[in-house]
């Protein structure tokens, strides 16, 4: 098969880092296991670190639809490929929704019954939260009110920083990149920032495939309505078109303008990046 490597590399890759990230969010809500933003955000960043050291010799490790996209459309992968990240990813973030609640079912089930929490009831946000993604953040003891457009453009803005550095950390024209083995320390130094930033706003989403397919499971597996609620269209606008518009703005962004200012400055270095048309 011509992409198995790419499609088993984003499946596992995908699969690893919302496995680890999703397990942290479960521990968080039923056992208390961090007690910070800034801990639940470190170990998300590590997990996109470990998934990339993990896979990106066999498929570059995207294990994101928007960065995907931004390697789309800034050229550095051909768009034939992207159904084929595009497939894997959604199936490696369901596989790994199935593998957190088959690990975290019975803590689930005794918090609902401590907690008084019907499933698929509003108040069964507080498990449904493991999976997907909500705003406003109803982990706060005052939840703030964020509208749909804010929430938009919380993510799309917190993607676009994502995967503008992303570009940043993997050009080659960059001299002020990292060496090559550690750019996966930073990317996910890069999200354990933004998380940071981000999630009081929308939980932080910034990657489709970790918010939509964990939800699908989460429909599924009970929570109904709670997953998809009634204005279900604000998550999709929110968690899904959010950082795809990010990811496309940024991949925009350095291809017309910083990559070019890049490739002159290297020049003048007389570095390396040879001026070559694309």
């Amino acid at each position: 098969m011509k992409y198995a490597p790419a499609f088993f590399g984003e499946l596992i890759g995908t699969f690893i880092l919302v496995f680890l990230g999703c397990s942290t969010v479960a521990v968080t809500v039923l056992f208390s296991a961090h007690t910070s933003l800034f801990h639940v955000a470190m170990l998300w960043g590590m997990a996109v670190t470990l998934a990339i050291y993990a896979t990106r010799h066999l498929s570059c490790a995207h294990l994101n639809p928007a960065v995907t996209l931004a390697m789309v459309i800034s050229r550095r992968m051909s768009i034939d490929k992207l159904p084929v990240y595009l497939l894997a990813q959604l199936c490696g973030a369901f596989l790994a929704a199935v593998a957190v609640y088959m690990l975290f079912s019975q803590p689930i089930a005794e918090f609902e019954l401590i907690n008084g929490i019907t499933r698929g009831t509003p108040q069964s946000v507080a498990t449904a939260m493991i999976f997907g993604q909500f705003y406003p953040n109803p982990t706060l003891e005052i939840p703030l009110i964020i509208s749909t457009g804010g929430a938009f453009a919380a993510e799309a803005v917190g993607t676009f920083i994502f995967i503008f550095m992303i570009l940043a950390l993997t050009e080659g024209c960059n001299v002020g990149r990292p060496d090559d083995n550690l750019a996966p320390l930073f990317v996910g130094v890069t999200l354990a920032v933004i998380i940071s930033i981000i999630a009081p706003l929308t939980q932080a989403g910034l990657n489709p495939a970790r918010d939509l397919s964990p939800r699908v499971f989460a429909y599924l597996a009970g929570w109904d309505g709670v997953a998809f609620p009634e204005h279900w269209h604000g998550f999709f606008t929110v968690y899904v078109l959010g950082p795809l518009a990010g990811g496309t703005i940024a991949s925009l962004l350095f291809s017309w303008l910083i990559h070019p200012l890049m490739r002159g400055k290297d020049t003048e270095l007389n570095s390396c990046c040879p001026v070559t048309d694309d």
